[in-house]
């Protein structure tokens, strides 16, 4: 009997510390679990982080914040531009070009005014002389500057500007000269507009020693500016 008892209590035994190695086997598991789930949540969060605007929460899943951002950054950009009051040059097809005979009685030069209209429908900056030629039975004439400051000029759409070619009476009593076309070209463009010659018909016969034709700045009409 004493053996007996031995027995069972030896099993008894056994079958206990089996128990308890099972229940440290899993505890062994669910501590083995758990550092990947740790390091699943710190990468996630490391994510977050890379980006302020991610940190924010819904700012950035709801699209809040790049737009805010990217919004901010082209309107400085389109601002800055505005505010200096910058204008992209004018080109020959947004004007529109005309000529008139400007002289006034009793001057011993005639005039003719060009008017420059910004019909292109946004602003549009000139700055220099327009290039002016007259066209004559003798061949092409090109005006030469009068040498004034050339202010830069911005037009808004629907305005204008106007400047003087000024040229030399033919008073000489022979046939002179004939002025069959004059041909305008913008500042900076090489595109011309030919005009009918509003002025005088013919310019005096000289051997290169007379008075010029010349153009003036923009924004004037006056004599030779």
């Amino acid at each position: 009997m004493r053996v007996h008892k031995l027995t069972i209590a030896a099993m008894a035994l056994a079958a206990g510390l089996s128990l308890t190695a099972c229940q440290n086997d899993d505890a062994g598991t669910d501590q083995g679990a758990a550092p990947p789930a740790a390091s699943t949540a710190s990468s996630s969060t490391g994510g977050s982080g890379s980006t302020g605007s991610d940190q924010q929460g819904g700012t950035d899943s709801e699209g809040k914040t790049p737009a805010g951002t990217g919004g901010s950054d082209g309107t400085g950009a389109t601002g800055g531009t505005d505010e200096n009051g910058k204008a992209a040059k004018c080109r020959t097809d947004e004007l529109e070009i005309t000529a008139i005979d400007a002289t006034v009685g009793g001057d011993d030069r005639g005039t003719v005014a060009v008017d420059l209209k910004n019909g292109g429908g946004r602003d549009c900056s000139l700055a220099g002389h327009a290039g002016v030629d007259l066209k004559t039975d003798s061949g092409t004439l090109s005006a030469e500057r009068t040498g004034e400051p050339a202010p830069l000029v911005v037009l808004k759409d629907g305005e204008r500007t106007t400047f003087g070619i000024t040229y030399p009476i033919n008073e000489s009593g022979g046939s002179g000269v004939r002025i069959t076309g004059l041909v305008v070209t913008p500042p900076d463009e090489t595109k011309s507009v030919t005009l009918d010659w509003p002025g005088g018909a013919t310019l005096p016969v000289t051997d290169g020693s007379g008075t010029p034709v010349q153009v003036g700045p923009l924004g004037s009409a006056g004599q030779g500016g």
